[in-house]
């Protein structure tokens, strides 16, 4: 199956890795060099609309005048993903318990790949799926982190430990300082729903739970904002200066 992809960065990004495309879709009078020459460079099919034809189209999402026709999102298994970290690299996964908005997703997937994470974690039932506003937040990073989507997170965790690693929590409650957690171990590192966190069997399942610190009035971070700060408390453990 295919879907429409839509943004100027994601379908840069798209045209630049050489994904298979079957059409772009561009307002008329775009004017964008970059795109421009990619296309000419791909030839790719190109079909031009009106910005009231494009509007009509994609409905209220923001397409910066340009789309792409794709094939559906592709997902792994845990299996493979596993197989695919490289030879020597310590393991770093990023589980996702219950996150429903798209846009923490695309943020999150794109700070995996600029952290090195070598896959995501989705649960089938309570989790945002795989869309394209997703793919547009990500820009580009839908496609170079892999992501697997998973029918028990619980059980899933603890085929992961069984095969060495070690499950860290983001929560508020009964957690140590993240600058006291210990990464340089195979990781999982576990970011809750946006409204109510882990939910309780993931975080009985957690080895131990580390929270970022709050200096001011607001108790807790946006989901992708601390998902983010904790992968490069963990980039920087492994990685010191």
């Amino acid at each position: 199956m295919t879907q429409y992809v839509y943004g100027k960065n994601t379908v840069k990004q798209l045209l630049k890795e050489e994904k298979k495309i079957y059409e772009v879709l561009l307002v008329e009078g775009l004017q964008d060099k970059e795109m421009n020459d990619l296309l000419h460079k791909r030839r790719v099919k190109v079909v031009m609309f009106t910005r009231k034809q494009m509007d009509k189209k994609f409905k209220e999402v923001r397409h910066q005048g340009v789309a792409a026709l794709i094939d559906d999102y592709k997902t792994y298994d845990i299996d493979t993903i596993l197989a695919a970290i490289p030879q020597g690299k310590t393991p770093l996964l990023v589980l996702l318990d219950g996150l429903e908005d798209p846009h923490n997703l695309g943020a999150i997937l794109r700070s995996c790949d600029c952290a090195g994470v070598d896959g995501v974690i989705l649960s089938k039932h309570r989790n945002v799926k795989l869309t394209p506003t997703v793919a547009k937040v990500s820009t580009g990073a839908i496609d170079t982190v892999k992501v697997a989507i998973v029918t028990n997170l619980v059980q899933t965790i603890k085929q992961l430990k069984e095969k060495g690693f070690w499950v860290v929590g983001a929560d508020l409650c009964e957690a140590k300082d993240y600058r006291e957690g210990h990464y340089d171990v195979p990781c999982v590192l576990v970011i809750g729903s946006e409204g109510f966190g882990i939910s309780s069997l993931v975080r009985k399942n957690c080895d131990y739970c580390v929270k970022l610190p709050m200096m001011g009035k607001i108790s807790s971070l946006n989901a992708s904002v601390a998902c983010g700060i904790l992968l490069y408390q963990i980039l920087h453990q492994r990685n010191p200066l």
